[in-house]
């Protein structure tokens, strides 16, 4: 697939068919996705392929409390643990339940669960020592991430990519044998789309590339 257009249609994609994607495969997205720029190349991504319905059921569940806050959250108009000061919001208002997801709720029959971690002892945050949340070593992981989702897309495959596991990170560790010094950075779900979308609406560049500085003109080419 030509580049441009890999990177013009490759959408978030959560529904799959029952068609299995065999291990060569999941293989060969890997084998794609490792050429992703990474600090010092020193390639700090870890990854289990979660096969186990165990272990799939397990993740699943620790997701779950985190998308039905991230709904509710979601529904009172302010962004979901911003890192920025938010907004107040009263979840009180907001009706309690589960909110159907169909990703969490059916995870054991998704084609291709993998998890990546962050090796922390690899990354340089350069960041770190601000008096705000890290955010620079993403920056070595998360290329990876996007690699695996441009490599399903030219095999006709799609996905999804979701960091919902990473605030359950301290009850994930024990389930997936995360050592102490790594970071769950996400978790990619791939299949054969039920509908692989194409027509990706996103903001014009004028709307946020700016001349000199972030207060500048607006950039046009």
């Amino acid at each position: 697939m030509e580049i441009t257009t890999a990177i013009r249609t490759t959408g978030s994609v959560r529904q799959f068919t029952d068609e299995p994607v065999d291990d060569a495969t999941v293989y060969a997205m890997l084998d794609d996705a490792r050429f992703a720029p990474s600090g010092g190349n020193r390639q700090g991504w870890r990854v289990v392929v979660v096969k186990s319905e165990a272990q799939r059921r397990a993740i699943g569940g620790l997701m779950e409390p985190v998308w039905d806050e991230y709904v509710a959250i979601g529904s009172t108009g302010v962004t979901p643990f911003t890192a920025a000061p938010p907004a107040n919001y009263a979840l009180t208002t907001v009706t309690p339940g589960h909110t159907p997801n169909d990703l969490l709720d059916n995870i054991v029959d998704v084609p291709v669960v993998l998890v990546v971690a962050a090796d922390l002892g690899c990354i340089a945050m350069m960041d770190k020592d601000l008096e705000r949340p890290a955010i620079t070593g993403g920056g070595s992981i998360y290329p990876f991430c996007w690699n695996v989702l441009l490599s399903a897309r030219s095999r006709g495959l799609g996905g999804v990519m979701t960091t919902f596991l990473s605030r359950a990170e301290p009850l994930a560790a024990s389930v997936l044998g995360l050592p102490p010094t790594y970071a769950l950075a996400s978790t990619i779900f791939l299949g054969h789309p039920v509908h692989q979308p194409t027509k990706l609406k996103r903001a014009a560049v004028e709307t946020f590339a700016t001349i000199d500085s972030f207060d500048g003109s607006p950039f046009a080419g």
